[in-house]
């Protein structure tokens, strides 16, 4: 087998995706306006309750990795609990609960050996069979975790001691270490092949004390975690609060020391506020208005086309963004992703073509509904009218409904014909395109099927020459913007704040808010 470390010298030079090559041009690093440089530098210090403050929530929220789906569980997650694998602010892959791996040349098998003296908050250490079990939960015909399709390819596991996992997968993979990031993927203890989802117990750098799904998270450091260079914070407390002015208010009065999902309309105010600072990372992040592909007159592409020529996406950039942001191309991969389809032609707002579409589905005119709330994103509403506004020009009149912020994600996402969703986007292309566009998934929200794009898919994702993985992922791009059920118009920048006691490293995660998840472990106090 051939030794893959976890270095960018070694097995990253063969496998980095996504944000990788992008977030590498950027140097990776936060936007940081008025932060001055200088405090990312300072050595970190351990002390003190860092209150962070965040626009996600529910009351349905769980312990179940199979449940996760919004930045609070995700952040709350990646607190408490360990992975196979971490995705580093600088976008490479190191080690997390496996100290390294090998794997075979056809890559389709691939040998974990687990990092010594980890353990779980209960005491018990970290094991082979706590791995297999972990996975296995996300696996099998009657989970209904939404990480199901990205497990899919495990064929077989099986421990080699305490210490050693080794994944047989059903094709070759070299994207396989990256996908055991995923958030969903936590390492939990186990017991008869089940783990517990009931507890809360974890391996991650904080323990819970308490826990309100929806409301409260309160955490303190855990006195063994292996990392010493990490979990500088004595306790955190975590909140709901979904209102973005309720929760920029909360960190101007000093209730709070980090918010995420700064509204981008007051950015500019919030900027001004004594003692507090604008933080901003360049990802795969992307808004979208989802089209359920299998009601009218959505199942129509016509109509689809016709609702992609009818935005101005720039209006929305510089609006809805503030500039915090990039145009988007009614496909989910940016430009920091490695296979990037640049040359692909971007749909512009063009009522004559979109009034074309409308024509060509036998109509002179469409009337549709679109449902909103500042709990997709920020700004979410008034997109979603600007939307309305140009498309009023191609003969289509958007009904905005303003739906509530509470229970959006349980009762509108994926159950109104079409809404305002954010996605966080995925490190590769696979990744991405397995986890909402593959046919029967169950985060697909546009619940499209193509034949040609699946098929491509499950090529691509084994392909060794790197010429034709590209023209693969190429096309796919161009199948989801030209057929596809996702009004994709930008790409959003994470926008976070923090008072000036708050101290981040140099260098902040773009792949996700917050560090990549993971401010709550990198970040401390002044």
């Amino acid at each position: 087998m051939t030794k893959t470390p976890t270095t960018k010298d070694g097995f990253l030079s063969l496998s980095r995706r996504g944000m990788l090559q992008g977030a590498g041009a950027l140097g990776g690093a936060a936007l940081m306006g008025s932060l001055g440089l200088g405090s990312a530098r300072a050595a970190p210090k351990k002390g003190g309750t860092m209150r962070l403050a965040m626009g996600h929530g529910s009351t349905s929220d769980s312990y179940d990795p199979a449940t996760w789906d919004q930045a609070f569980v995700q952040v709350f997650a990646t607190a408490r609990n360990g992975y196979l694998t971490e995705i580093a602010a600088d976008g490479s892959l190191i080690g997390e609960v496996a100290e390294s791996w090998d794997v075979s040349p056809d890559a389709k098998v691939w040998t974990f050996k687990l990092r010594k003296g980890v353990t779980f908050h209960s005491g018990k250490a970290v094991t082979a069979e706590d791995v297999i079990a972990s996975l296995n939960h996300h696996r099998g015909e009657d989970t209904k975790s939404a990480a199901k399709p990205i497990v899919a390819a495990i064929k077989e596991m099986r421990s080699d001691g305490d210490d050693t996992v080794v994944i047989t997968l059903d094709a070759g993979n070299s994207d396989f270490p990256f996908i055991l990031s995923d958030y969903h993927l936590a390492i939990l203890p186990s017991a008869g092949g089940k783990i517990d989802t009931k507890s809360g117990d974890g391996c991650g750098a904080y323990v819970v004390q308490s826990y309100e799904p929806g409301v409260r998270a309160s955490m303190t450091r855990n006195p063994n975690y292996w990392k010493s260079d990490r979990a500088h914070f004595d306790g955190v407390e975590m909140l709901t609060v979904i209102d973005p002015a309720a929760r920029q208010n909360a960190l101007v009065t000093g209730e709070v020391d980090v918010i995420d999902r700064v509204d981008t309309n007051t950015a500019h105010l919030l900027k001004r506020a004594p003692g507090i600072k604008i933080l901003a990372t360049t990802g795969t992040q992307h808004y979208t208005f989802a089209m359920d592909t299998r009601v009218a007159p959505f199942k129509d592409n016509n109509v689809r086309m016709a609702l992609k020529y009818a935005i101005d996406r720039q209006e929305l950039v510089d609006k809805v963004l503030n500039g915090y942001g990039e145009i988007g191309n009614d496909h989910p991969i940016s430009r920091s992703n490695r296979y990037h389809a640049a040359d692909l032609e971007q749909h512009v707002y063009d009522p004559d073509k979109a009034k074309h579409y409308l024509k060509q589905a036998g109509l002179d005119s469409l009337e549709v509904s679109l449902s909103a709330a500042d709990a997709a994103y920020s700004g979410a509403v008034d997109a979603a009218v600007l939307y309305a506004e140009r498309a009023a020009k191609a003969g289509i009149t958007i009904n905005v409904v303003r739906e509530p912020n509470d229970g959006y994600w349980s009762n509108v996402w994926m159950k109104k014909p079409w809404s305002a969703v954010y996605w966080g986007g995925r490190p590769t292309e696979d990744w991405m395109f397995t986890t909402a566009y593959a046919s029967g998934v169950a985060w697909n929200d546009t619940f499209w099927e193509n034949e040609r794009f699946n098929k491509l898919l499950v090529e691509a994702r084994s392909e060794l020459d790197d010429a034709k993985r590209r023209a693969m992922y190429e096309e796919m791009q161009g199948l989801v913007a030209n057929d596809g059920g996702a009004v994709i118009p930008m790409f959003a920048s994470y926008v976070m704040a923090h008072n000036d006691k708050i101290m981040t490293p140099e260098t902040v995660g773009p792949q996700w808010t917050l560090d990549g998840f993971r401010a709550i472990e990198r970040w401390w106090f002044a």
